[in-house]
């Protein structure tokens, strides 16, 4: 039996979805191990041993070394593809973009539709930073609609890995109360996403 990839992974996470999406796309075949939100299942001994930092997705390679971050697994998976740039300067202006993912768009769009869309209560819980994410979630987002209104994609003329990244969380930004309506630029760009022969939603598995 061939080694294949193994991606530890919980359904509707964005980040958990980017390697899935981006393994599709590469038509690379893997498996995933389903964990579930609050079950524990990151803290035990085995899990630890394999990612230190106890949180999914986490990628098996075919020979048996863990790689996690998603944004890494990306770039891992995409090496020597079409979807990793080949002019220096546009490869540039992809990282710089999977950079912001990580650092500017995650921890608010994400962390939103986290505890306002799926934990029970957390809209009364964290009331207190709804405004704050509004506020943050629509400044990242004016900025890639600025981007989008010149540009078809990310990382160069053509699809990237930083589109993969970009679009796992800001196409279920609605999840989260951000209007996605406001940003016409934005919403052609999760469409032309979307038309990609090989794409697939949140909800596929392999």
């Amino acid at each position: 039996m061939v080694a294949e990839y193994t991606l530890y992974s919980m359904q509707f996470s964005g980040n958990c979805y980017k390697p899935r999406l981006a393994m599709h796309e590469l038509d690379i075949p893997f498996r995933i191990v389903d964990f579930v939100k609050g079950s524990g299942q990151t803290t035990s001994p085995e899990f630890l041993a394999l990612n230190p930092n106890a949180q999914v997705p986490l990628l098996i390679l075919p020979d048996g070394r863990p790689l996690a971050e998603s944004n890494a697994m990306l770039l891992h998976l995409a090496e020597g593809s079409a979807l990793i740039p080949a002019d220096a300067y546009d490869r540039a202006i992809c990282y710089q973009w999977v950079f912001f993912e990580q650092y500017s768009h995650e921890p608010v769009i994400a962390v939103a539709r986290n505890w306002l869309h799926y934990i029970p209560g957390g809209r009364e819980t964290m009331a207190h930073r709804i405004d704050e994410w509004q506020e943050k979630g629509n400044r990242v987002l004016g900025i890639m609609e600025a981007f989008l209104a010149k540009h078809d994609f990310f990382g160069g003329p053509a699809f990237s890995v930083a589109d993969i990244a970009l679009y796992g969380y800001t196409h279920v930004a609605e999840e989260a109360d951000y209007d996605l309506g406001r940003y016409p630029a934005i919403r052609a760009w999760l469409a032309r996403v979307a038309a990609r022969p090989r794409h697939v939603g949140i909800d596929w598995r392999p």
